[in-house]
């Protein structure tokens, strides 16, 4: 299955933005990879029900 890519621009606060990338440099990872891994693993723990607010 081929995935499309999209590419987005981001506002991060500077904190997040740092831990993102100690995180990344830590696993040998992008950023880009890195914010991408955590939104897929957060996705498949996600509730199958949950809604937005």
């Amino acid at each position: 299955m081929k995935h499309e890519e999209v590419r987005i621009t981001l506002r991060l606060p500077a904190d997040i933005h740092a831990w993102l990338v100690a995180a990344a440099k830590r696993d040998r990872r992008s950023l880009n990879s890195e914010i991408v891994h955590r939104l897929e693993v957060g996705r498949d723990n996600a509730p199958a029900d949950d809604q937005s607010p």
